[in-house]
């Protein structure tokens, strides 16, 4: 597995972020992470293959918006909540309101969670370890 390197706080790109959040799934993805607790990837139930969440989560983390880690065969990831709040002050709040206001990325929840009514087949199940954890 080859090693990714997460941006240093100061070279967080205001672009970079706001393009990784132009997609619902990522909104989603984010307001999961927004708890502040890191999630093992498994944990992450988005209807969407495994491939096309890992995607996600590799324009997340290159935006600078999540941090990644391998323990064993596992992959876990946090939102870099204080990185983002320090580097753009109250974006990420002024995000996760209106998402949650509008409903964006509802579809993505956590393993155990409340299931939403399109989460019933075809979800990223728990898969070992993921490319560019």
């Amino acid at each position: 597995m080859r090693h990714v390197r997460h941006p240093d706080p100061d070279e967080i790109d205001l672009m970079d972020v706001m393009g990784a959040l132009n997609d619902p799934t990522r909104v989603g993805l984010v307001r999961v992470l927004a708890d502040g607790r890191e999630q093992p990837w498994g944990n992450l139930r988005v209807p969407v293959a495994k491939s096309t969440l890992s995607h996600h989560l590799r324009t997340l983390h290159a935006a600078g918006i999540t941090r990644g880690r391998q323990e064993g065969t596992r992959c876990w990831v946090t939102l870099r909540r204080n990185d983002l709040d320090a580097r753009f002050p109250g974006l990420l709040d002024a995000l996760l309101d209106a998402a949650e206001r509008d409903g964006v990325g509802d579809h993505v929840g956590l393993a155990g969670g409340e299931p939403s009514p399109d989460r019933h087949h075809g979800l990223a199940e728990p898969a070992g370890a993921v490319a560019d954890c």
